[in-house]
């Protein structure tokens, strides 16, 4: 399997960022890191390896940046005012800077990218996926938050609002809701084991609103048994991504 690191220059975060890419061909598939932020996070516990067999075939490929979240939603010392602008700061990088450079590395300036995440990074997925649905046609989301006001101990704002799924999709109409409608689906994945506290929660709620607003998802909720680890996530992502791009 090809694997390079690249470190992509963002104006926005004014700085390169670390990337690494996953395949020669294939849908291509970006991947949220979780609370740690660290671009190799799927390669390290074994997420890559799993999707071996779809990466190989020309199913897949795997483009895993980092992130800024301890200096946005997990930064719990500085004003939550700042701490969204970082997190709009890195929406830029994604889409001005990293989006591009899929595009370009899969030789088409129109590819549709579709993206995943465990833990905070479905939120991450979801997010992008709700607010740019005209470049994101497919989210894989497992374990999210989807109410980030509990990232800022329910303080909000304007900017806050547009990155609370839980806020800002429940208000959806008219053409934006349409184009939602029309361009990309959801798959919300969360046990009901250890650690699940809150996910489970907002899953549901984030289902139930996308349900209420006609936009295009699924609902998957496992058992009691299901914990918040990698080890119920790689079991998770294999059966929706081989459902999904396997085909």
């Amino acid at each position: 399997m090809r694997r390079r690191h690249e470190m992509i220059e963002s104006s926005a975060m004014g700085r390169r960022v670390h990337v690494w890419a996953f395949g020669d061909w294939g849908a291509p598939l970006l991947v949220f890191p979780s609370a740690a932020g660290f671009a190799h996070e799927w390669d390290r516990q074994g997420m890559v390896e799993l999707l071996a067999p779809l990466i190989q075939a020309g199913k897949l490929k795997l483009y895993c940046p980092e992130s800024n979240v301890s200096q946005s939603w997990t930064d719990k010392e500085t004003d939550p005012r700042l701490r969204v602008k970082y997190h709009m700061l890195y929406e830029q990088f994604i889409l001005n800077d990293l989006v591009p450079a899929i595009r370009h590395d899969c030789n088409s300036e129109t590819i549709r990218i579709a993206t995943t995440g465990a833990s905070l990074g479905a939120f991450y997925a979801a997010n992008f996926a709700l607010k740019h649905s005209e470049i994101f046609h497919y989210a894989l989301c497992l374990s999210g938050r989807y109410n980030t006001s509990h990232f800022t101990d329910g303080y909000t704002n304007t900017d806050i609002y547009f990155n609370n799924p839980l806020a800002y999709v429940s208000n959806l109409d008219g053409e934006h809701l349409e184009t939602v409608r029309n361009n990309t689906h959801l798959s919300l994945v969360c046990g009901q084991g250890k650690w699940e506290e809150g996910c489970i929660e907002e899953t549901n709620a984030l289902a139930d609103v996308l349900e209420a607003k006609g936009i295009p998802h699924h609902r998957d909720i496992w058992g009691h048994d299901v914990s918040h680890d990698w080890i119920w996530w790689k079991r998770q992502a294999w059966l929706h991504l081989k459902n999904t791009f396997g085909q």
